[in-house]
């Protein structure tokens, strides 16, 4: 028998295993280290190398010849792995020496380091106090640094058993760390470390968290009652932050405070400290409200920072992944709104500072991600004319250039002329990994082991619908003949900020075309707010996260009627999945003429619930101005339902925790008004679990047949 769609995805984790990532190009060139495991259902990756000129790949570390040393069940390391959404195994990050000759990673919680250049070279364990966390070789390879039960610990590698040195420690001091990301910076800045090696490799510079002001939630399993409650330090939106200071650590363990405002601009954003920033780090910082975000330069000997640029807004200031970043000749690049779009600049510290600093990319193109600095030449994501679109693109001397092939969705790395372009497109299922060299030519393909889906291929019919020109696709079942039946419709959006869900590549659409196999008309649609059309499109949603989410779902939804008459309005549902389920509710709740059932997976249902940084850049803070937060709560809409809802969540969701689902269901109670409710018990925020993955979709297909009033034909069943 052929393995159903949800079995195969559950099993495969959305058919990522087997796929090559976390790629890294050694600075001649000629060397590609990366993460693969060996099948599309292996979950354990390995370390590989790719010698670029003969297309060769070496096996570094397979973690099934040398095995963990120890089985940790380690609390910091499954908060971080929750935080950058990991679903796969074995090793699932690396770092190296700036020459990539020795590679460290952790494991379990045991800390290995390699030898990338030694054929016969295999992973050496150093002995450690305690699991081990995020483990960075200097830049030199002379030693390696790792986190430790909250210190920041230096292990020389000169030592054959290692020789470990205490660099930064909270001395004993409750809910105090050095070196790891707070749950915001991890959860919402897109910053997972804690510290920076100097070029030199003699200092670092470490981030100290204190999240003794935080306040402390619990989060039980009341399938196991015999278990305690785990706490957990939740900033909620209105509460106070960890307080997050930098330091400036010699290897020899002397440590100077970085100064600057820290109470104006409580926000660590990130920081660089790369070849060429001799006089110290360059660190970006943001103010609680987020309108004012400024780049500082450290002096590593006093640790005094001086301001190098500012960018304020009305509304907030947009935080890019990548900057700021070095070129060879000491510019930094920066990204920042001008006009019509988010623009790249490159240049001067003293153009920054003064405002003479021009933008290198047109107002046509908006800057998604900068992904690296080669030399004098930048390497960055952006969309052009088309948000579906999402093109990798050079910045150097000669101008702006694309560097992947025109439509799809691409990412890339770039080093000694030598770049490593990830790509998904419409033209097949799967990720496409191509070298190519400096003229652009390629110079070999990292294979993927990932399996092929069971399913036909998508046919997104992609185009701009309604007034508003959003980007919109409609799948329909591969055996629907045009006009042969009304097909009832189902609407399928994430709809909030930072969650696009249509772009140009077929993998986008695999769960949706399975709901479409089982007899809908799948309508996947992107509103106001979701990147890639400019910063005056991203900030319509200041104030207000529901009406404009909702209103845009409408809009998305007639104007597909009008494209496809094949669309049966009289019968439409809504599913999501975090805001995504936060808009079903709201959709079935606010408009039943519309939206005749609706499934809400871990809703975000009252906003003053959920973080600081994510919530208050949208809605200010509930205690000043809670106007916002009540236009956006679900909670007190619940006496409107009229429409069948199933709700979903994960009890050990420390991200939308259960309270969301359980506050809304108790209003419904209270308002006499009928629902279901779905808990998974031990699940949180990212059900990885194959059973409970695989049934999750079955059970709303059946949910929505119910609702709907749909009868499946025999030849179907």
């Amino acid at each position: 028998m052929t393995e159903t769609f949800p079995r195969q995805q559950a099993r495969t984790r959305g058919f990522t295993l087997g796929e090559p990532r976390s790629f890294q190009v050694s600075p001649d060139g000629g060397t590609v280290l990366f993460l693969r495991s060996h099948g599309g259902a292996d979950p354990v990756n390995c370390l590989w190398a790719l010698d670029v000129a003969s297309g060769t790949e070496q096996l570094i570390a397979d973690p099934a010849k040398f095995g963990p040393a120890r089985a940790e069940d380690d609390p910091v390391e499954k908060a971080r792995r929750e935080r950058v959404r990991e679903r796969g195994g074995g090793i699932v990050g690396f770092a190296t020496d700036s020459n990539c000759t020795v590679a460290a990673f952790s494991l379990a919680g045991a800390l290995y380091v390699v030898s990338v250049g030694d054929p016969a070279g295999q992973p050496r364990l150093l002995a450690t106090a305690g699991p081990a966390h995020d483990p960075r070789p200097d830049p030199t390879g002379k030693r390696v640094a790792y986190v430790c039960d909250g210190a920041l610990v230096v292990t020389d590698l000169s030592d054959g058993e290692g020789a470990d040195r205490v660099i930064a420690d909270p001395a004993g001091a409750e809910n105090v760390s050095f070196g790891l990301a707070e749950f915001i910076a991890a959860e919402e800045m897109d910053r997972t470390r804690g510290y920076w090696w100097a070029p030199d490799g003699s200092a670092l510079l470490v981030a100290r968290v204190d999240e003794s002001p935080v306040q402390v939630w619990y989060i039980s399993d009341p399938a196991n009652p015999e278990r305690p409650a785990r706490p957990v330090r939740y900033p909620q939106a209105g509460t106070s932050n960890a307080e997050v200071t930098l330091w400036l650590a010699t290897v020899s363990g002397e440590l100077t405070a970085v100064q600057w405002d820290n109470v104006a601009l409580p926000y660590l954003v990130t920081a660089s400290w790369e070849q060429g920033d001799a006089a110290g780090p360059l660190v970006v910082v943001q103010s609680r409200d987020q309108r004012d975000m400024r780049i500082l330069q450290v002096d590593r000997q006093t640790g005094a920072s001086t301001l190098i640029r500012r960018d304020t807004d009305r509304c907030w200031v947009d935080i890019v992944t990548g900057v700021p970043a070095r070129t060879a000749d000491g510019r930094i690049a920066w990204t920042a709104d001008a006009g019509p779009a988010k623009r790249l600049y490159v240049a001067t510290a003293e153009q920054h500072a003064d405002g003479s600093a021009e933008p290198v990319t047109p107002d046509t193109m908006t800057i998604r991600r900068v992904l690296g600095v080669d030399g004098d030449a930048v390497l960055f994501t952006a969309s052009a004319d088309d948000p579906t679109q999402i093109g990798v693109w050079q910045a150097d001397g000669s101008g702006v250039r694309l560097v992947s092939p025109p439509g799809g969705a691409h990412s890339a790395t770039r080093s000694g002329g030598t770049t490593v372009l990830s790509s998904r497109t419409l033209a097949g299922t799967g990720l496409t990994v191509t070298v190519l060299r400096e003229d652009g030519s390629r110079a070999a393909v990292i294979g993927s082991a990932a399996e092929r889906p069971n399913l036909p291929a998508p046919r997104p019919d992609l185009y701009r619908g309604g007034a508003k020109r959003l980007p919109t696709a409609i799948l329909l079942p591969s055996w629907h003949q045009p006009g042969s039946a009304r097909l009832p419709v189902l609407c399928d959006p994430y709809g909030g900020p930072h969650g696009q869900r249509v772009v140009s590549a077929l993998d986008a659409y695999l769960t949706p075309q399975w709901f479409a196999e089982q007899g809908f008309a799948v309508v996947v649609a992107d509103g106001r707010g979701m990147p890639g059309r400019g910063p005056e499109w991203d900030r319509t949603v200041f104030g207000d996260l529901a009406s404009p989410a909702v209103e845009d779902q409408v809009e998305a939804l007639q104007a597909a009627a009008e494209r496809c008459a094949d669309l049966d309005l009289s019968r439409v549902a809504i599913r999501g999945w975090s805001f995504g389920g936060y808009l079903s509710a709201l959709a079935v709740l606010r408009r039943p003429d519309v939206f005749h059932a609706g499934i809400a997976g871990a809703p975000v249902t009252d906003q003053a619930l959920y973080d600081t940084h994510y919530t208050e850049r949208y809605l200010g803070r509930p205690n000043e101005d809670p106007a916002p937060y009540e236009r956006s709560s679900v909670l007190a809409d619940a006496a409107k339902l009229t429409r069948p809802l199933m709700i979903i969540h994960g009890l050990a969701d420390d991200n939308v925790v259960v309270a969301h689902s359980l506050r809304l269901s108790s209003a419904l109670l209270a308002a006499g008004r009928p629902h279901r409710v779905l808990p998974l018990s031990g699940i949180t925020h990212m059900p990885t679990q194959e059973e409970v993955a695989e049934n999750l979709l079955l059970l709303q297909v059946d949910f929505l047949r119910s609702a709907l009033g749909i009868t499946v034909p025999a030849d179907r069943q």
